[in-house]
């Protein structure tokens, strides 16, 4: 299996010479089961939407009774409310990723998720919307907290080589889920009577990839990195040496163990390896400062794609267009979900690890931007909401640049930003730097599902122009700010934001320093060897004589 891996996958950029060992099914597997959570949050994102404009749901909590202000209001409560508990959510994570581990935090929080997930199957006519709005906040802790966990476990055990690619499998659990949800609308109002059945069978499906993680965690390692730097070195090294599939005294793995041990010898020598010590460091050290606002401004920029506003509000988008009906409406955006599954697969087996990321994420913001501005010009003109015209060459047109906007979307901005804030912060400041990156994924989320239908009302096509412009803004923001990660070890990421070093340079530069690095760290140690060996034979030499 692993040698099927290797030659599957484009040559890599290492950081130094690497065995093959290294690329082995264990990596991929634990990697593939953490990744289920991603699914869950895909699932979400990609369901609610199109289960609350079904007419069985619609027709139970009395919509067609209501103004049109207060189904927005409805609707961006019941979607919001998840992204306001997962913003909590990913901040209790800090404490449990600290003190407990990845792998635990992560065996702690999937059954909060379950049991929000639960309360929300006893909403129905009778009872209201309350229990949908509890679980749904109970959920979204559970969730918020798995957003932040995973990425960080994932990173830690990953091969520098393949860490955006690993990582990156959170995104294909994300859009896979994703996919399944945008699907099981259309396959529900298709095949079902429109009763409560029909509406409730959506919310339970998302059990399903929560219970796969809960499963799997159990027969996982936790983090060697979190292992060594909280006093378990022996167990570390041993869950190392498993994931890497090679002895402890091989020269690849005496190579991480010494940077691994280094980072956390300057950690402990400056900042301290204790629970307050990343505040405090947070506080005082600009280049750390820098990096969380940068982290955090990735997720802006992010849902400033309009993303968000499109995956919970898809059939509103769609209508905009010019879709008309509910079956029509679902059918296209289960299209819109197996697009960008498909296009997600491509990311991480080709793109990820091959074309960086800062290019990733300016190809899709300066395509993403002109597919928006034509799509919101049609809107402008022709009025598809009000005059339908099926069919129409201007429609089809639309509806193309609408697919182009998340072709581009999906490989750049969809699971990029998450690789990146996973990769930028040291040992220690990594728990709290991905709780602030989760946490702000979250809020921005809860903003644009909390305002979305508004927005529509109010801005009708305005809302594309909107979202167009943030992304071409964007495309400046990642050349002037963010330096490229991929191939760097997390124990010398510090390297790519040394003063002076510009953002578009840093990679380049910071290869050339690891490459010096590893040589001299290889002759040091082929030197160590000989002169034990001349040792040895000295010593051979005068037992003989």
């Amino acid at each position: 299996m692993g040698s099927f891996l290797r030659r599957l996958y484009p040559k890599k950029e290492e950081d130094r010479p690497t065995p093959p060992e290294i690329y082995n099914l264990r990596t991929y597997l634990f990697a593939a089961i953490a990744s289920a959570g991603a699914a869950t949050i895909g699932y979400d994102s990609a369901f609610i939407g199109g289960t609350i404009a079904l007419d069985s749901f619609k027709r139970e909590f009395k919509f067609d009774s209501m103004s049109t202000d207060k189904v927005n209001l409805i609707s961006s409560n019941i979607v919001s409310l998840y992204q306001a508990g997962a913003f909590f959510g990913a901040i209790f994570a800090y404490l449990a990723g600290h003190f407990l581990g990845r792998r635990f935090g992560l065996l702690l929080f999937t059954p909060i998720f379950i049991v929000g997930a639960g309360i929300m199957l006893a909403a129905n006519g009778d009872r209201g919307l309350a229990p949908l709005y509890a679980g749904r906040v109970i959920a979204g802790i559970g969730i918020g907290a798995i957003s932040n966990l995973i990425p960080i476990y994932i990173s830690e055990l990953s091969p520098p080589a393949i860490r955006g690619r690993l990582v990156g499998m959170w995104e294909v659990g994300w859009q896979s889920g994703g996919l399944v949800g945008f699907w099981i609308n259309y396959a529900v109002s298709k095949t079902l009577p429109s009763n409560h059945k029909q509406w409730l069978i959506p919310f339970a499906v998302q059990l399903i990839p929560a219970g796969i993680l809960i499963a799997g965690a159990l027969f996982t390692d936790e983090s060697p990195r979190w292992l060594i730097s909280n006093g378990k070195r022996q167990k570390g090294l041993r869950v190392l040496t498993r994931l890497r599939g090679l002895p402890e005294d091989h020269i690849y793995l005496k190579e991480e163990i010494a940077q691994i041990d280094q980072a956390i010898e300057v950690q402990a020598s400056s900042i301290g390896l204790g629970f307050n010590a990343p505040f405090k460091e947070l506080w005082r050290n600009k280049s750390v400062q820098f990096r969380f606002f940068l982290a955090a401004s990735l997720f802006f920029w992010q849902n400033g794609s309009g993303i968000n506003a499109i995956n919970y509000y898809s059939p509103t988008v769609f209508k905009s267009i010019g879709i008309t009906g509910t079956n029509t409406s679902l059918l296209s955006t289960g299209v819109f979900g197996a697009l960008k599954t498909f296009v997600t697969i491509i990311w991480i087996l080709v793109l990820i690890d091959q074309f960086g990321r800062r290019n990733l994420l300016m190809f899709g913001g300066f395509t993403g931007s002109i597919a928006l501005w034509i799509v919101g010009g049609y809107i402008a003109v022709a009025r598809p909401s009000i005059h339908p015209q099926p069919g129409s060459p201007g429609g089809k047109a639309a509806m193309a640049f609408f697919y182009i906007w998340t072709v581009s979307y999906t490989p750049s901005w969809s699971g990029t930003p998450w690789v990146v804030a996973s990769e930028i912060f040291d040992q220690n400041m990594r728990s709290l730097g991905q709780a602030f990156a989760a946490a702000n994924n979250w809020f921005w989320n809860f903003l644009v599902a909390r305002f979305t239908p508004q927005m529509f009302t109010k801005m009708d096509y305005g809302v594309f122009f909107f979202f167009a412009a943030l992304q071409i803004l964007s495309v400046v923001y990642v050349y002037l700010i963010l330096p490229e990660t991929k191939s760097v070890p997390l124990e010398q990421v510090d390297l790519l934001f040394a003063k002076g070093l510009k953002p578009w340079k840093a990679h380049k530069v910071v290869m050339a320093q690891l490459r010096e690095m590893d040589a001299e760290f290889r002759n040091t140690i082929q030197a160590d060897t000989t002169e034990k060996q001349q040792d040895t034979e000295s010593g051979n030499h005068i037992e003989n004589a």
